[in-house]
């Protein structure tokens, strides 16, 4: 069963509370808490700040734990955040391509967040220039960078769909998985802006 309780006292980055998520392992389970304001009012350049906290370590299979409403692909797929091989990676809804591409090589050019400890993750999501970068921890992970030049391994699948310009529309927290895999994990100091954040802002 997937739960998502707002203000958990147990765990938290800062202050006293984070939202807590228990996502189940069927597809039917997911939950996600959503916000539709922010986002648009950023603008074409959008930078996203959040800490994460999982109780295991990213399995095998497909899983989500954050997502952005595309309206400019598939009239609103979503543009998901998450994991698969036990590595961070991003993943677009309407054609199922990944970044990294999961090969050999392309899995270890990510990194897999450790279980029990609070992880920062930053995106800049530029629809103008088709680009996407993510840092973990303050370090640009190689693997989850589309720049325009495709680089295989990485993003030459991404970029494969050469008609993708991402218009954002919402941003979403929370937990779905595709193979079986139920998780309780924890979200705080999370922040959209038009500039970077950084893990200390």
């Amino acid at each position: 069963m997937a739960d998502a309780g707002v203000g958990d006292g147990a765990v938290a980055h800062t202050g006293a509370q984070s939202l807590r998520v228990d996502g189940g392992g069927g597809y039917c389970d997911h939950v996600f808490v959503a916000n539709t304001e922010a986002i648009a009012a950023i603008g074409p350049q959008v930078y996203g700040r959040l800490w994460v906290r999982s109780e295991g370590a990213l399995g095998q299979g497909h899983v989500t734990f954050a997502t952005l409403r595309d309206a400019a692909d598939a009239g609103g797929k979503d543009l998901r955040m998450g994991g698969q091989s036990e590595i961070l990676m991003w993943n677009r809804e309407s054609d199922d391509a990944t970044l990294p591409s999961l090969s050999p090589a392309g899995i270890a050019l990510s990194v897999g967040p450790p279980p029990g400890q609070w992880t920062c993750v930053e995106f800049p999501i530029d629809s103008a220039a088709r680009a996407l970068t993510t840092w973990v921890d303050g370090a640009e992970v190689g693997g989850l960078v589309i720049d325009g030049e495709p680089t295989p391994d990485v993003d030459q699948q991404w970029l494969g769909k050469p008609d993708w310009q991402p218009s954002l529309g919402d941003f979403k927290l929370g937990w779905e998985s595709y193979a079986g895999q139920a998780m309780t994990l924890y979200f705080d100091d999370v922040a959209l802006a038009g500039a970077r954040i950084g893990c200390d802002g």
